[in-house]
């Protein structure tokens, strides 16, 4: 089985899929998947004891890893981590590493391992060009050509840290559940947290992709919703019309199929941080 690991600055989501060879398949299904909180100090050690313990009765049969971080304190102990498990065949998302992603921006070296794995996994599932809405620490919009090519895109603040920072400089706020409110008009306190929140996300992101169809001028644009705040904002986007949950366990998977046995994370590289 192939483990996917994606570590995020909020949430660290992993993946099992049976079969590791086949490119065929472009959504296979997931056997099981699992999150936990990201913890930017823990150890090689801490990171394989709790990885281990969330999979249980899976962890023997492990016979392959694909990974990414965007934390660098953890890719670091990623890294070691997998330096030492000679056992198995592991591909990190770095310099060196093929995932036959294009990177059209103007620093290739500034677009995060998460959204070149998006890219690829995104254009594998649609075919088209498309537009990729990571509900993330921050959201992401990325913006991916017919021909799969990453163009760039938009980061904007996240949910959760904006409701965080409203809640810490506001003293007659907090922090509320991310659920639907009664109306867009909300009749107390809460109510109207959630309705700036959840409908004034769904605004700016719907917002922005219109403005981005608009200077894209493509031919069939998919607007796909990933990330962990995704089923609740695909449904109040107009927008989205896709929403894919594993989309960056499904890129990692496809990264790995294009390193057979394996790749060392820290081979150099003169191009790109992700040449194709």
């Amino acid at each position: 089985m192939l483990l996917c690991v994606d570590i995020g600055n909020t949430q660290i989501a992993l993946g099992l899929y049976a079969d590791t060879t086949s490119v065929s398949v472009a959504r296979p299904p997931l056997i099981r998947d699992w999150r936990m909180r990201t913890d930017p100090r823990m150890t090689a050690d801490e990171l394989d004891v709790a990885v281990r313990a969330l999979l249980g009765q899976y962890a023997p049969q492990v016979s392959a890893i694909a990974a990414l971080s965007t934390v660098p304190s953890l890719l670091r102990e990623l890294r070691l981590l997998l330096d030492r498990r000679t056992d198995l065949p592991s591909v990190v998302v770095g310099p060196g590493v093929r995932t036959g992603v294009p990177l059209l921006v103007d620093n290739p070296r500034e677009v995060g391992a998460d959204r070149v794995v998006n890219t690829l996994a995104a254009h594998q599932l649609c075919g088209t060009a498309c537009i990729v809405v990571d509900f993330g620490t921050s959201t992401n919009i990325d913006v991916v050509s017919e021909r799969g090519e990453f163009l760039g895109g938009v980061l904007a603040p996240g949910i959760e840290i904006s409701m965080e920072a409203l809640a810490a400089r506001a003293a007659a706020l907090r922090t509320v559940e991310l659920v639907p409110p009664r109306s867009v008009i909300g009749k107390n306190t809460v109510e109207c947290l959630q309705s700036g929140v959840l409908y004034g996300f769904a605004g700016q992101v719907d917002g922005l992709v219109r403005r981005i169809l608009a200077e894209l001028d493509a031919g069939p644009v998919t607007v796909m919703g990933t990330g962990g705040l995704a089923p609740l904002m695909a449904g109040e986007s107009e927008t989205i019309t896709t929403y894919v949950p594993d989309l960056t366990l499904l890129g990692l998977r496809l990264t790995y199929l294009r390193n057979p046995g394996g790749s060392r994370p820290d081979l150099p590289t003169r191009r790109s941080t992700h040449p194709h």
